[in-house]
């Protein structure tokens, strides 16, 4: 689904930048230009990266 018209970012795109360590609304802005434009998307992807967030695996907790 597309999450940033602006800039045709998807759900799976935010999820794929969280799962690559970005964990807040600036890091996936820097790296995908969410919210840049018009921030008619920003309480989505924010909500969308909290949720991935919350269901990644922290690596370092488990070792």
């Amino acid at each position: 689904m597309y999450v940033c018209l602006c800039h045709a970012i998807t759900d799976t795109q935010i999820k794929e930048a969280v799962s690559q360590g970005d964990s807040s609304l600036a890091d996936v802005k820097k790296r995908l230009g969410v919210s840049n434009q018009c921030g008619k998307c920003a309480k989505m992807a924010t909500n969308i990266i909290q949720r991935q967030v919350d269901i990644e695996p922290k690596y370092y907790e488990v070792a």
